[in-house]
């Protein structure tokens, strides 16, 4: 603007046209601002590239990690923690994380070296009209302090209640069955949509101190155009600065513009990142209370030999407790039965053989050694367990079945469901063992996905096997037929049978009942029958039943 206002006085007479005076400097000029602007375009380009590619991969691996994390917690973990808190960590969190790594700190530095540039070339130009042009600063740099803090608390807020959301919608979906035979479907509509709006009320809380944020940065970088203009333009009369020196200060003030009014969205992005960061921190700095103790072995084979040492258990969530000085022995290839009333601790013997809890007293050996020496993948390797709750995956019956053994084949996996007496009721799904069973195994009946667990269990070729009830939901018929099959399948493996019922085909060595916690009975059947206690009684009940 000097340079053409000084033109215009040097060559006030003339008779030149303007292209004449100035045509080559604007070319010049109009020249290095393209090639300026192709310029930043270019680094920008570069700077995006490695900037968001970064926060992608670090995504990536805090995704991971997280997964990996969870999949080292113990059982004891999961009881106490709800699954739609686990996901919104894994999810919303680490996408917040996410939007810092990336746009947060690609925009940030794109703010403090404009910032630094446009200040160095303002002070060198005129340090007076500067201090006047940033005055406003202070005050900015005050309030982003102060909303930071306020945006960080109800960030935090906000997250943990997306997590209770997250928490309701995935309990209603798991369990809609139960909730649609109870006709429960307008409560749960209505507990929903009053945890969503509170959702939408701290969100809103929040977007007010966001609303009240940005007209006040939008108010002080004004202000700091108004003082530009009113000092400016009193030094211009005064002789100090020039004119075109006030028209390149209003231009600093507007290249400062955008990036001052992305400090707020910015503040709110690195205040829920930290809020998010520090949820995640919480359960990446859990140490699980089960881990590995031991190095892999070569020969990983157990012969079977189980022994209990007045072993008592706590469950660790609840402190009740389960099982109250328990010593038994089980010799390898033995059939071994556990019976007793529910909640008698029968399970809880099962999850201590795989190592889902250890004891809190006593001691249990397999093969001589305690259990917490051998390697924890080996060990659970070579036990085929059958839960009562048979878990199967939202995938084909097939790949459900070869989730015991990934290398079996087709004719393996159609062998060990055929030893189950679930062949035939595959073949007769729409496409047969490629038929995708829905989550949990919804689309199957209870006594199907028990057959299915018990294929998955046996096509392990396991050392040690552990049945937990799961023959409760399947027919007279096709429980002789499964029964006539472990008769074979379990001979000289090491087994366990915990159950309800008593069953005649299944010659057990050894019996157990237990009675809250305690072993009450323990010895063969004829041994049992003769102490005339609660086995006796429930065996002749049983008798009478079945013939009724």
């Amino acid at each position: 603007m000097d340079f053409i206002f000084e033109k215009v006085e040097t060559n006030a007479d003339s008779t030149s046209t303007f292209s004449d005076l100035y045509g080559n400097e604007i070319l010049i000029f109009s020249g290095k601002v393209i090639g300026v602007a192709i310029l930043g375009g270019i680094f920008l380009y570069f700077t995006r590239q490695t900037i968001i590619v970064m926060s992608r991969l670090v995504e990536y691996d805090l995704r991971r990690d997280i997964f990996h994390k969870y999949e080292q917690l113990d059982t004891a973990f999961f009881k106490v923690t709800k699954t739609g808190d686990l996901m919104s960590r894994v999810s919303e969190d680490v996408n917040k994380v996410r939007m810092y790594i990336g746009p947060v700190l690609l925009y940030s530095s794109n703010l403090i070296f404009t910032f630094l540039l446009v200040i160095f070339a303002m002070f060198a130009v005129s340090p007076k009209l500067s201090f006047y042009t940033l005055l406003p600063l202070p005050v900015l740099s005050i309030s982003i302090y102060y909303v930071s803090s306020i945006i960080n608390k109800k960030s935090t807020i906000i997250q943990t209640q997306l997590a209770k959301i997250n928490s309701v919608a995935q309990e209603v979906f798991s369990g809609v069955r139960v909730v649609k035979s109870y006709v429960k479907e307008e409560k749960f509509g209505q507990h929903f949509e009053k945890e969503c709006e509170e959702y939408k009320d701290k969100n809103i809380d929040l977007a007010r101190v966001n609303a009240y944020f940005f007209p006040l940065m939008i108010l002080l970088i004004s202000l700091s155009t108004l003082l530009t203009i009113f000092v400016g333009g009193t030094m211009v009369v005064n002789g100090e600065i020039t004119a075109g020196t006030l028209a390149e200060f209003v231009l600093y003030v507007n290249i400062l513009t955008w990036p001052f009014t992305a400090i707020g969205w910015m503040v709110s992005i690195i205040q829920e990142a930290e809020a998010s960061q520090k949820r995640i921190n919480e359960f990446m700095s859990v140490e699980p209370a089960i881990y590995n103790q031991a190095e892999a072995q070569e020969n990983n084979i157990l012969e079977g030999h189980i022994e209990f040492q007045n072993v008592n258990f706590d469950y660790p969530d609840t402190n009740i407790k389960a099982l109250k000085n328990i010593n038994f022995t089980i010799e390898p290839g033995q059939k071994f039965a556990i019976i007793g009333k529910t909640a008698s601790g029968k399970t809880t013997i099962a999850d201590l053989l795989l190592r889902l809890y250890d004891v809190t007293d006593g001691v249990i050996k397999i093969d001589g050694k305690n259990i917490k020496e051998h390697n924890l993948g080996q060990l659970r390797n070579r036990i085929g367990y059958v839960p009562q709750d048979s878990f199967l995956f939202s995938d084909s019956v097939s790949n459900n079945i070869r989730f015991g053994n990934p290398s079996a084949t087709q004719e393996d996996i159609e062998h060990f469901a055929k030893q189950a007496s679930v062949h035939e009721d595959i073949l007769q799904f729409p496409e047969g063992y490629e038929t995708r069973i829905g989550e949990r195994g919804v689309t199957l009946s209870g006594g199907q996905k028990q057959r299915v667990s018990i294929s998955r269990a046996f096509i392990k070729n396991p050392d040690i096997v552990i049945l937990d009830d799961c023959l409760s939901a399947v027919d007279a018929n096709t429980e002789n037929a499964i029964l006539s099959y472990l008769n074979t399948a379990l001979k000289g493996k090491t087994s366990i049978i915990i159950t309800h019922r008593f069953y005649n085909l299944l010659n057990f060595d050894k019996i157990i009942v237990l009675d809250e916690g305690r072993i009450a009975e323990i010895g063969t059947h004829d041994e049992l029958m003769k102490i005339e206690g609660f086995y006796a009684e429930q065996y002749r009940n049983q008798l009478v039943d079945s013939h009724e």
